[in-house]
């Protein structure tokens, strides 16, 4: 696999995770005892962390990545295994 196509894939999957782990730990203005400010929805975040998201994003998809690569090199599941038609 060329380095494009590794930094391609990787991008995808910190793409996909960064939205998975997006909305975990994320509290509202009711939970952390604050009054919400008129015009704001109720499920807004109170207070919202970039970092904290990315950086369980980035380890999220170093795991998925590390399974793809393996997979890629060792051939665990092939097109074969993914041919439902017959």
């Amino acid at each position: 696999m060329q380095w494009g196509s590794i930094a391609a894939v990787y991008f995808l999957f910190l793409v996909l995770s960064f939205f998975v782990v997006l909305p975990f730990g994320v509290r509202t203005s009711e939970e952390e005892g604050h009054e919400v400010q008129p015009g704001h929805a109720d499920s807004a975040p109170h207070q919202f962390s970039f970092w904290r998201p990315l950086l369980r994003a980035v380890i999220l998809s170093v795991i998925l990545f590390g399974l793809f690569y393996a997979n890629y090199v060792y051939g665990w599941i092939g097109i074969d295994a993914l041919d439902w038609a017959h």
